[in-house]
Parts: structure tokens; C-alpha cells; sequence
């Protein structure tokens, strides 16, 4: 396969529904390298791949899934069921023609996502980060060593993984607090920092591993003005009210973590 990195247009403008641009691999699944057939977990002989010079697909990451649509060509019809990245920062489009379809290398072509499904996966993941915000604030002085972990924006297991012990009389209090920043509809802003713009900032704490930023390039940072600031790839509504309501739903323990649990509605 070619290595040319994929330019992660929903990056600077999650607003694009649709994109024109041009193909630069076709793979049948099968054909692919052992570990970026182990990427697609469901995948089949009857799948293939497709690989863009640009991309408005988000791949699975980050805790948030992957975006699904449709590419679209003169040729044909290409239907994305999942979509992730490479460890050569290529992404790959894994799909199933319709029929009579081809698409071949060097063609342009139209990309077009679920909007629906990517509104959902951005309100999941911006509550995400809210929550975590909510409980930064309440309990980080009130718990020794505390620590956001990690978290899943998935519908179903939405989550936010905390070092230390919260106890359930927390609950409330984070979901007061949690209300609290969706209602003041804080601007949710995408910028572009490196190491010096988190220091200034007294946040070191926050700065990415530099392996995972590619050399002369800036972490992107997702920053909601006036509660948190979080390193993130992946796609956000424009203010913290459009996640629409948050609910937490259960706080568990296990071997002296906590995990917060919450749906949007």
C-alpha cells in the first residue's frame, strides 16, 4: 500500500457533509497487511477498501466511532460501513460496492457522511468532555492523585474513566455541575497549539506524547471556553447547550478507579 498520509479535512472544518477528492488506493480486504485487516474486526472477502487524498470520514478513535456514508464516482457507488486510520496516518475507507460499481486510483470522487449519525457521535463526544470538566472541577482537590483516564463517546457505553475513588454521593453534585456548563452555552472552539501554548497556560499536564503529533505539526486542542481545555481529533458541536441534555447515569469502582457513565438525550 502507498503511505501517503490522509488530510483529516473534518479536522479544520467538522461542518463539511460533503467532500470532492481523489483516490490514490483500492484494495480488496483480503489483500490488505495482516495488521490493517485486524483494524476492521468484522470485516469479510466480500469488503474492499478504499483510500482518498482527503478525508471528512472521522476513523474510530479517540473513544468516538467511526463516521458511515457513501463514496460516490462517475463509475460507481462505494458504501462506507467503517473507517479507521493506519499507523502511517492513512485512513481507510472499508465499504461494499453497489452493484455493476468500480471506483479506480485516480478518479475524483464525492464523499458524503451520515449527518445524522456524525450529530450524534459530536453531542456524545463534547458531553464527554463537559463531564469530565464537571468532575475535574468538583473533585480534583477532593481526591489524592486524581486524574482523567479515558473515555468512550459510543451511544451505548458513553464514559469517562477517573484515577481514584468517586463515591456515589457525587452523583448530584457532578450532574448539577455538569447542567450547569451545557445551560451557559460556552463556545466550543478548535485551536492549534504546541508545547509552548500549553505551558503559558499552565498546562503541561496536557501536553500529547510527541510521537503521536507528526514533526512540524501543532496538537489540536478542543477548548471549551471557561471550563476545560482536552487534546482531541475528533468532531464537536459548536457550543456546549447543542449536546442537549446530559444524564449520568452511574458512577463504579474498580480497583481504585472510578467510571462515570452517562447518555445524551
Amino acid at each position: 500500500m502507498t503511505s501517503i498520509r490522509t488530510v483529516l479535512a473534518f479536522q479544520h472544518d467538522s461542518g463539511l457533509h460533503t467532500l470532492e477528492t481523489s483516490v490514490i488506493g483500492v484494495y480488496r480486504f483480503n489483500t490488505l497487511e495482516e495488521s490493517n485487516r485486524q483494524l476492521f474486526k468484522d470485516a469479510g472477502d466480500q469488503h474492499d477498501v478504499i483510500v482518498t487524498e482527503q478525508t471528512i470520514f472521522h476513523p474510530q478513535g479517540g473513544g468516538q466511532p467511526s463516521d458511515t456514508g457513501v463514496i460516490k464516482s462517475p463509475s460507481g457507488n462505494f458504501t462506507v460501513t467503517a473507517v479507521r486510520m493506519d499507523t502511517n496516518g492513512q485512513v481507510l475507507h472499508l465499504g461494499l460496492f453497489g452493484e455493476g460499481s468500480s471506483i479506480r486510483i485516480g478518479e475524483t470522487v464525492v464523499q458524503s457522511i451520515d449527518v445524522e449519525k456524525r450529530l450524534l457521535y459530536s453531542r456524545l463526544h463534547t458531553a464527554g468532555h463537559v463531564l469530565g470538566s464537571a468532575v475535574r472541577d468538583l473533585l480534583e482537590k477532593e481526591i489524592e492523585n486524581f486524574d482523567e483516564l479515558k473515555a468512550s463517546h459510543f451511544p451505548d457505553s458513553a464514559a469517562c474513566e477517573f484515577q481514584g475513588s468517586i463515591e456515589g454521593k457525587w452523583k448530584e453534585p457532578i450532574q448539577k455541575k455538569l447542567d450547569a456548563i451545557l445551560a451557559a452555552k460556552l463556545p466550543v472552539q478548535i485551536e492549534w497549539w504546541d508545547e509552548n501554548d500549553f505551558r503559558s497556560r499552565g498546562l503541561e499536564r496536557l501536553i500529547p506524547d510527541r510521537s503521536l503529533v507528526p514533526a512540524g505539526e501543532k496538537s489540536r486542542v478542543v477548548n471549551i471556553v471557561g471550563a476545560e481545555v482536552y487534546p482531541c481529533g475528533g468532531t464537536h458541536v459548536d457550543t456546549t447547550d447543542l449536546c442537549g441534555p446530559v444524564t449520568v447515569k452511574k458512577i463504579s469502582r474498580k480497583t481504585g478507579n472510578s467510571r462515570v457513565s452517562y447518555v445524551v438525550n
